[in-house]
């Protein structure tokens, strides 16, 4: 039989900690929101793929091409 015995020390570490995992799962939540808010201001996949600020010679459609 195991002896339980929980000190004051423990219930004020239990609510920092609970403190902790909200105030992190906020910052991730801020910064997913932000994330999908950027995506979804890029308009087209093409316009997301070209944010890389590298010329991809692939991604500009040809003169006379039928999209």
């Amino acid at each position: 039989m195991a002896i339980r015995v929980e000190h004051e020390v423990h219930e004020r570490r239990k609510g920092r900690n609970y403190g902790v995992g909200l105030l992190l799962i906020g910052f991730i939540a801020i910064v997913f929101g932000l994330t999908v808010v950027k995506i979804l201001q890029l308009g087209e996949a093409g316009e997301f793929e070209r944010f890389d600020h590298v010329a991809r010679p692939q991604l500009i459609p040809e003169e006379g091409a039928s999209e």
